[in-house]
């Protein structure tokens, strides 16, 4: 008996290492890349105030058919006076004649009405964008402005008006992330015999951001 039981629990250590490796391995692979990107425009934005953005702005014009417009102003809310708005989808008629006219596509976003005119915000990484068609007069405005590359990734970290597939992705990568981790610690656990400085650096980890919280962050 007394031979057996180290030799059990020498195979319940080789089972954890082997499957703890594994899931180590396989969730850095997963977030790897997410890592060294978001490690980047972590960098960046706490530099934002000294990396320099040129925006560049575009803008487009056009003017909408009379039929769309009547069929734009049976739409509005009754009674309304010009100070009142109210948010609803863009119509498909209108989404379809932005795409064409504007290059725009406005299809499954949401309008801002008023007496006189739809505005349809058009928010996107690393930039901003809206357009607006005035009801009486047909006259469509689009604009455009986008930062460059650093603001769009910039805008990735931080999952700003990325959608809903970048979202995803997002809880995906976290979740790899935490996998990473924990593996991790208990490879650290299962290390730590030999390696003496394992749990002080692993608390010192800890330790350094939480006194810079206290005593710097007020």
């Amino acid at each position: 008996m007394t031979e057996s039981q180290p030799a059990s629990g020498q195979q319940r250590r080789a089972f954890w290492l082997k499957h703890l490796h594994q899931w180590h391995w396989i969730s850095s692979a997963i977030c790897l890349i997410g890592m060294m990107l978001f490690a980047v425009t972590g960098f960046t934005l706490n530099h934002a105030s000294q990396i320099e953005a040129r925006p560049a702005v575009e803008t487009r014009h056009a003017t909408a058919p009379a039929a769309l417009l009547a069929t734009l102003r049976a739409q509005q809310p009754a009674g309304e006076g010009k100070s009142r708005e109210r948010k609803a989808p863009v119509p498909a008629a209108l989404a379809a004649w932005l795409a064409q006219a504007l290059d725009v596509d406005a299809g499954g976003r949401e309008a801002e009405w008023s007496a006189d005119e739809i505005y349809v915000a058009l928010p996107r990484p690393g930039g901003d964008a809206w357009v607006s068609l005035a009801l009486d007069s047909g006259e469509a405005q689009y604009e455009k402005t986008t930062r460059g590359a650093i603001s769009y990734l910039n805008d990735l970290h931080k999952g700003r008006n990325t959608g809903t597939a970048w979202s995803l992705f997002l809880d995906v990568f976290a979740f790899a992330c935490l996998v990473f981790s924990v593996t991790g610690l208990f490879l650290l656990k299962l290390h730590a015999g030999g390696r003496l400085a394992t749990w002080p650096l692993v608390g010192l980890g800890l330790v350094v951001p939480l006194l810079l919280a206290v005593l710097f962050i007020h």
